[in-house]
């Protein structure tokens, strides 16, 4: 099977589709109130407003669409980033935006602002990635080269970490340092299509900015020399896909909070199965991270003693280990 998917790309796109509709299946099926399959239609499609329906479209439906609109764009931009930088450790937080978004969502809670309305939260966050993403660009305007990305992402987001620290270091309470944990550790709990709409236009704004930059990140795997004598605008190329994970990135984070792994873990796991080449690793990294993003939202609803797991929390779990075994399986084949 495996080899079969390894000789057809889309074979492994349509067996992560339906990996992908089962698990959006079982997420609407499962939490606090468990549904049968038929309980769950009944209250997707009916027209009343019962406490079913309610419970259904009003929760559940909002968050599993969020959710995979959140992992596939971790996943595309993890690969697409890895692509560009022709580095397979990068992912969305090397250009600062998930910490810059964590920092303006700290602020928020510190300044109180969060009480007022459930919007403040990412509205403030969404507003620190949009600052982070411009001054990154300003910072690496003049001298275009990979280097001087990587360098201004590290800066940025070692600046908002520190900002981080420093919130939480004044934090007016024990509730209000509780409530940006709690933010840091990332949720899919209690969004509602209101948290879609905030995020959803800035998310596929950056998807749209990056579709068609698979043939771009095909050629610059040869070497930006090579890219550019076929044709190839280096620099339009970064700063679109750039521009693109800041949009859809911070838009993400601002919904979900700080969620891990994705970008880094998703493209390996695709690699395994069709290759090196970074055009084609971006779709399906896109269906697999909204899989797995599906799937670890799924974990949090378990019951663990008298807490709940947090959906970053899930991830390192399940992230780290998936990482430390694509690290030994890629020096066995490197031997």
């Amino acid at each position: 099977m495996i080899a079969y998917l390894t000789r057809k790309p889309w074979a492994l796109n349509v067996a992560l589709v339906v990996a992908l509709a089962l698990a959006a299946l079982l997420s609407g099926l499962f939490g606090q109130v468990t549904l049968s399959i038929g309980q769950f239609t009944d209250a997707l499609f009916a027209s009343g407003n019962d406490g079913m329906s309610i419970i259904v479209r009003e929760l559940r439906l909002p968050r599993i669409i969020l959710g995979m609109m959140a992992g596939a764009t971790l996943g595309y931009t993890g690969a697409a980033l890895q692509g560009l930088l022709r580095n397979p450790l990068a992912d969305p937080g090397v250009i600062g935006v998930t910490a810059s978004a964590g920092f303006g969502a700290v602020v928020a809670i510190y300044m109180g602002v969060a009480a007022v309305s459930a919007m403040a939260v990412p509205l403030f966050a969404m507003a620190f990635a949009l600052m982070a993403t411009f001054v990154l660009m300003m910072l690496a305007s003049r001298d275009s080269s990979v280097l001087t990305l990587i360098l201004a992402g590290i800066g940025i987001s070692s600046l908002a970490t520190a900002g981080v620290s420093l919130v939480m270091n004044f934090a007016a309470s024990p509730m209000s340092l509780q409530d940006m944990v709690l933010w840091m550790l990332g949720s899919l709990e209690n969004r509602t299509f209101d948290d879609l709409l905030l995020a959803g236009p800035f998310i596929v704004i950056g998807w749209i900015l990056m579709i068609g930059t698979g043939q771009g990140l095909n050629a610059l795997s040869l070497g930006a020399d090579t890219a550019q004598s076929l044709g190839i605008d280096v620099k339009r190329l970064r700063w679109r896909i750039v521009l693109g994970t800041a949009l859809s990135v911070g838009a993400t984070v601002s919904v979900c909070g700080a969620v891990g792994f994705i970008g880094l873990v998703v493209p390996h796991f695709v690699r395994a199965f069709i290759g090196h080449e970074p055009g084609r690793l971006l779709l399906p990294s896109a269906i697999a991270g909204a899989l797995l993003m599906t799937l670890a939202d799924i974990l949090t609803r378990l019951p663990i003693g008298h807490g709940q797991l947090r959906l970053g929390v899930v991830m390192a779990v399940i992230g780290a280990p998936m990482f430390i075994y694509i690290i030994f399986k890629t020096r066995e084949s490197m031997r």
